[in-house]
């Protein structure tokens, strides 16, 4: 898990690769979950809430560039 204040430092770019990744492993614990493999599935959830976490900071950014 990284902090809120962790990725406000990175670039938009990271955010974006960091963004396709944990989606991706997202789709990985979806999959383990479905055939009984998850052994932690609040992997899941947490999975979810850092994408959301990173998508709210590069809409924050795209927001105040067009101020």
């Amino acid at each position: 898990m990284t902090t809120a204040a962790e990725l406000k430092q990175k670039d938009t770019e990271e955010l974006r690769a960091l963004v396709a990744e944990l989606r991706e492993e997202g789709f990985r614990l979806r999959m383990q979950h479905h055939t009984g493999q998850l052994d932690k599935v609040s992997r899941l959830s947490q999975t979810r809430r850092d994408v959301a976490r990173i998508l709210t900071i590069l809409r924050q950014r795209e927001l105040a560039d067009k101020e």
